[in-house]
């Protein structure tokens, strides 16, 4: 083995932990939504092992997902190598993953923005995506207390200018 060589083969194994360890969920899927990769995010928020959910399609896991609704998000990214987002105020969750933060937070599950991203093969073709999942609950639970907080004040306000 050159040194070349070896030096991509440790970088590979660098950017393999990195994603393993990211607090982000990475999952790749097929153009069938099988799952190809499901990184500890993943498995620690899901209590699934990649080897648990690996081939399996993400509905036959997740049967609350709606096939018909997120292939029709999935769709653009495959064909149009475009990506597609979700976010937490659009749709709270796509995994209802439990909050893990139970003490402090206030919320029992966790909100969540979806990203999906086209992976171009060297031919130029799209048979895989990636979707991020990113923990949003703490910015969702901020800006609702924000609003419970505004629509105290405005009451407060009403009250105080009918007395």
């Amino acid at each position: 083995m050159s040194q070349d060589d070896a030096g991509e083969l440790q970088t590979f194994h660098w950017m393999m932990d990195m994603l393993q360890s990211v607090d982000v969920g990475i999952v790749v899927l097929d153009r069938d939504y099988r799952i190809r990769i499901w990184n500890g995010f993943m498995e620690s928020h899901s209590g699934r092992l990649p080897s648990m959910v690996r081939g399996k399609t993400l509905f036959e896991l997740f049967p609350d997902i709606n096939a018909a609704w997120f292939s029709q998000k999935a769709k653009p990214v495959f064909e149009l190598k475009t990506r597609a987002f979700m976010t937490w105020e659009q749709r709270p969750y796509l995994f209802k993953f439990h909050n893990y933060r139970p003490i402090t937070g206030s919320e029992p599950f966790m909100y969540q923005n979806i990203t999906l991203a086209p992976l171009v093969s060297s031919t130029g073709n799209v048979d895989f995506i990636s979707m991020m999942i990113y923990d949003m609950t703490d910015v969702a639970t901020g800006k609702k207390q924000l609003e419970a907080l505004q629509v105290w004040q405005t009451e407060e306000q009403e009250r105080v200018s009918r007395v």
